[in-house]
């Protein structure tokens, strides 16, 4: 891995358009590897409290007395207090940088657990809800945007889809806590379960502070000799590195052939005019882009893996298991799986590609759905006790459905999601994609009890399945094949035609004198 400092001038060639790019390196930068970690291990938080919820919710409703209703509410709330913080998120990491918004989100979501694990009541849990909500919120963010960001193009699904790694292991930790205090009287059981989730967010919060800043947001800044030094590190050769600089400073624009280490940038590029950009007049492209992200976003949490994770207990007492301990190692189980099964998927985004595995993914969600829908009818419908066949029917869809949905549609949301956005637009387009996902899935969690009372258990996960089916056939027509991309060429996939991408070089060409405040080569002509 080269970590030599690079000059600010180089025999790199002026135009990367003119020479063919590296191959792509087949080993890991260890580097990078330890960024990603370090920062996607803020997802740990999200995945904590949805799996910690799932146990917690059935001591809570007996020890405060409260209804279905609430417990709904509750459970689901969260989702929606993470739109403040994922819609702060964009402006935030583009003021004060990837790194230390992913510490404002550790330390946000610190007071929640806090709050939570003390709660005298319904109303005081509530506002725990209500703070740490606005810290996963920032956290969903920042973390896969930092990551794609740091990431070199070789080994980017590999990283990017580390979010949904620790998000998999929060949930499993959750499930564990539950199993482990379940055996606490009723008032304390919850309490811990909830407030233990402070610990992790401390060390996350010291953690991240080891992280360099993610490179494009410090180009973004016109801090190219910083930049420069940590795509060194992240890159596996420094033509590597220059390649991806130079890119970079397109995006940004600043002339390719400037090569000092402090540049003065416009305000624009700070993140100014990006959601007229991106809402009011995107270009065709932008807007496909924006559709791709939203799409994927809102697909994964409706074809309904937040009913499975968090009620999983729910779905497996009307399987016929009502033991509070059998119910919980269920879950544990459940939470296992779905661990095993992201590991998987990380080591094949890269090798296998998005698409391939996306639609496989979808595919066996469909299958597990409508096996789980037909199980679940059975049991409820049979007058002559538990029917052993269909609880082991419900069992293994539930852990069939989570394997699935782990091996493509859950990481692979956050990995292209984050990294289909151009560089101006990337924060708040990543932060309105967060958006879309916390708002279907605080719907699905907080509606998902009624929605079973209504139309039976059974008939809702059938519901599920044929969303998924309808999300199949968007991801098949709709989404193009990212693996091996760089971030910066992702705009040649949504139809952005060569003509206007020389275009767009000449308006940036135009309006260098009010971008950059630089003599460069090209004034004479423009």
């Amino acid at each position: 891995m080269g970590q030599q400092n690079l000059e600010a001038k180089t025999d790199v060639p002026a135009s990367f358009s003119d020479v063919e790019k590296p191959p792509l390196p087949k080993k890991k930068n260890k580097f990078a590897f330890a960024c990603a970690t370090l920062a996607s291990m803020t997802s740990i938080l999200l995945g904590y409290d949805i799996g910690v919820m799932s146990g917690a919710a059935i001591f809570i409703q007996d020890d405060l007395h409260v209804s279905d209703t609430q417990i709904e509410i509750l459970i689901g709330i969260l989702n929606i207090y993470s739109l403040i913080g994922s819609g702060l998120a964009g402006r935030t990491s583009d003021a004060i940088g990837r790194r230390y918004t992913i510490v404002l989100a550790a330390v946000i979501f610190f007071v929640g657990a806090i709050v939570m694990g003390f709660a005298p009541n319904y109303a005081v849990l509530m506002v725990g809800r209500f703070i740490a909500g606005i810290g996963v919120g920032y956290a969903l963010m920042v973390a896969p945007v930092y990551t794609a960001e740091v990431s070199p193009a070789s080994s980017r699904g590999f990283l990017t889809s580390f979010p949904e790694v620790f998000i998999n292991i929060g949930i499993l930790l959750g499930y564990v806590s539950n199993y482990a205090f379940s055996h606490l009287p009723e008032h304390l059981s919850w309490r811990l379960m909830l407030g233990i989730g402070a610990i992790p967010s401390v060390f996350l919060a010291f953690g991240v502070l080891a992280m360099p800043e993610s490179p494009r947001w410090l180009v973004m800044q016109g801090r190219l000799g910083d930049a420069r030094k940590v795509l060194v590190k992240t890159s596996d050769t420094p033509e590597e590195a220059e390649t991806r600089l130079s890119e970079i400073k397109d995006a940004a624009g600043i002339p390719e052939d400037c090569n000092d280490d402090v540049v003065t940038v416009s305000k624009k590029c700070h993140g100014e005019g990006v959601w007229k950009e991106l809402l009011i007049h995107p270009t065709p492209s932008v807007r496909k882009v924006l559709i791709c992200a939203i799409g994927i976003h809102f697909f994964q949490q409706s074809s309904g893996i937040d009913a499975v994770v968090l009620y999983s207990p729910r779905v497996f007492k009307k399987a016929g298991i009502t033991n509070k301990s059998k119910l919980l190692g269920a879950t544990v189980g459940v939470g296992f799986t779905k661990t095993l099964f992201i590991l998987v998927a990380t080591f094949w985004l890269d090798r296998v590609g998005r698409r391939p595995l996306l639609l496989s993914s979808v595919g066996g969600m469909i299958a597990s759905l409508m096996v789980l829908g037909t199980g679940l009818t059975v049991v409820d419908r049979s007058a002559e006790g538990t029917v052993m066949w269909a609880v082991a029917a419900c069992i293994a869809s539930v852990l069939a459905y989570v394997a699935f949905f782990s091996i493509g549609l859950g990481p692979i949301t956050w990995v292209y999601s984050s990294e289909i956005f151009p560089l101006r637009l990337r924060a708040q387009g990543a932060s309105m994609g967060v958006a879309v996902n916390r708002v279907t899935s605080g719907v699905i969690s907080m509606t998902f009890i009624s929605l079973y009372k209504a139309i039976t258990i059974g008939g809702s996960f059938y519901l599920f399945a044929g969303v998924a089916t309808i999300a199949w056939v968007f991801f098949f027509t709709y989404l193009p094949e990212t693996r091996g991309r760089t971030l910066e060429d992702m705009g040649s996939l949504f139809g952005k035609t060569s003509h206007e991408n020389q275009n767009s070089k000449e308006d940036d060409q135009l309006g260098q004198v009010g971008q950059v405040q630089l003599v460069t080569a090209n004034n004479g002509h423009t």
